[in-house]
């Protein structure tokens, strides 16, 4: 759908340099979703994987970064509905790390650096996602989303970070409830998309 050189606005790597690859695609559908033009696959160009990794290579290298220092984030819509072995292998081999934001509710592809898991009430993520995650970030629309965020924080394993993020609509209600929450559960971290206060993709 869309690619992009910014910074990571949310979550564990936020402020970081990132180079997005948005895939278009979603089976998942959440009401609030701020990309709804993603959802249909067949509405975006399609690149060959070398025209994609040329695309990361040629965005960050005009910044004279080194592979090394950025993170290469793959999101969607739901990246999972597309096989990621083959691209995320060539973008390692470049020399970049790779990270993903998703559902988790299709199976899992791709060699990962970094995996953001979201769950989403809408179609709930596979237990072989739940289990490789190291962040799980769980939009915060009402109250009874507490007790969804703990049913998976159960799940992942031990190391995974667990993060609390207001849906951006809804900041103003549910921050200060988030505030509490984690003030009571302090194993939960707040992650706020800075990217939208800042105003960069």
């Amino acid at each position: 759908m869309e690619h992009f050189y910014t910074l990571q606005g949310e979550g564990y790597h936020q402020g970081k340099a990132a180079y997005f690859i948005r895939l278009g695609g979603c089976d998942v559908g959440c009401v609030w979703c701020d990309v709804k033009e993603s959802w249909d696959a067949d509405k975006h160009p399609k690149y060959s994987l070398d025209e994609i990794v040329s695309m990361v290579e040629n965005g960050t290298s005009e910044n004279n970064q080194s592979n090394d220092d950025v993170i290469v984030v793959i999101t969607g819509g739901e990246p999972l509905m597309h096989p990621l072995n083959e691209l995320t292998f060539a973008l390692q081999q470049k020399g970049f790390a790779t990270n993903i934001e998703t559902s988790g509710s299709s199976p899992l592809s791709g060699h990962w650096n970094w995996i953001c898991l979201s769950p989403k009430k809408f179609k709930a993520p596979l237990t072989e996602v739940i289990e490789k995650a190291d962040e799980l970030k769980v939009v915060v629309f009402n109250k009874s989303d507490f007790d969804w965020a703990e049913k998976y924080a159960a799940l992942v394993k031990p190391s995974c970070l667990l993060y609390l993020q207001p849906e951006w609509d809804k900041a103003s209600i549910v921050t200060p409830l988030i505030i509490e929450y984690i003030k009571q559960n302090p194993q939960w971290r707040l992650s706020l998309q800075i990217h939208k206060y800042i105003n960069v993709p």
